[in-house]
């Protein structure tokens, strides 16, 4: 009976929590909980990149057509980006961010735009999508930050948006970068592909003694003739 009462207690208190996450929302793309992580995936996916370039042997300058400017202009945006975006990490360490960051995009509706709301749930310690509607988690935020000064509460939107459009700007950059990469990556890729099936054509070619009425013989020639000139260019 006891442990009834307590299994009881327990469903009560997690579903009171859930219920009241509204009182402590956060925009789910737009928090800074978000933001520092997505920093942290940028800074790894640079240092990635920089260590396929460390141990690339060529691939990359060949898919840039043998182009040493580009592939050196592209190395140095990555490395570039990967610094600025643990430069701005430290920044959202030892910085001024304002209190309300996250009440503030609430507030002002930023959810619709941000992939909608998430709440705190204080039986579970975690952030979970919010039942209610939004309207009620904007109401709240706008609560707390009517307790600001006029001049608090522009300087902590002065603060809010300076932060997001930082981390938008460093967000655009690495998808621009990242679009590009793997382009490249899928042409050097497909190119490899077509190099090692020519190998291996060529030895089963060559275990038949280049006999020309040999079928080995004949899809290793079409192999080679499908291939482009520049191919060709040492």
């Amino acid at each position: 009976m006891k442990n009834l009462i307590t299994a009881d207690a327990e469903e009560t208190k997690r579903k009171k929590a859930a219920a009241l996450r509204y009182k402590k929302a956060i925009v789910k793309e737009i928090s800074l909980d978000f933001i520092q992580q997505e920093l942290w995936d940028i800074i790894e996916e640079c240092t990635n990149v920089r260590y396929y370039f460390d141990s690339d042997d060529d691939t990359l300058l060949n898919a840039l057509d043998g182009d040493e400017d580009e592939e050196h202009e592209m190395k140095m945006m990555f490395c570039d980006l990967c610094a600025e975006c643990e430069q701005m990490q430290e920044d959202l360490e030892d910085a001024y961010i304002p209190q309300c960051f996250d009440d503030f995009f609430v507030a002002i509706g930023a959810g619709d735009c941000g992939g909608g709301l998430l709440g705190w749930d204080s039986y579970e310690q975690d952030y979970f999508g919010i039942d209610v509607s939004d309207s009620f988690a904007e109401q709240e935020s706008r609560k707390r930050l009517s307790r600001l000064t006029k001049q608090e509460m522009i300087e902590a939107a002065h603060s809010c948006f300076k932060v997001y459009m930082a981390y938008i700007g460093l967000r655009n950059r690495y998808d621009s970068l990242k679009a590009a990469m793997d382009i490249l990556r899928d042409e050097n890729t497909g190119y490899l592909k077509v190099v090692k099936k020519i190998d291996e054509a060529y030895e089963k070619a060559e275990a038949d003694h280049f006999f020309r009425h040999k079928k080995s013989t004949k899809e290793f020639e079409e192999l080679v003739n499908c291939m482009p000139d520049i191919a060709w260019v040492q």
